[in-house]
């Protein structure tokens, strides 16, 4: 546990930064779980549709730095193949 106060406001900053992370990377978790149950019931089109969200979730995370950018590159990337 922290002792000085620094330390406190710290961890206070540390936690609300760890709960914007966990939450972007649940909306990319779930944006894309969307399009790979759509790919499974053969509905490529409701899955096309879904592509642009999915693009903007992961490349927001991309851009706070929650993912890197290969990493968003390589989602979007596998998306794409899924889909077409």
């Amino acid at each position: 546990m922290p002792i000085t106060k620094s330390a406190k406001k710290a961890l206070r900053g540390s936690l609300v930064k760890k709960a914007m992370n966990d939450r972007n990377k649940k909306n990319i978790k779930e944006s894309v779980k969307k399009i790979e149950k759509l790919v499974k019931e053969k509905n490529k089109v409701e899955a096309k549709k879904l592509l642009p969200e999915a693009y903007s979730v992961i490349d927001k995370a991309a851009k706070r730095g929650v993912i890197k950018k290969n990493t968003a590159s390589r989602k979007k990337s596998q998306l794409s193949r899924i889909t077409k």
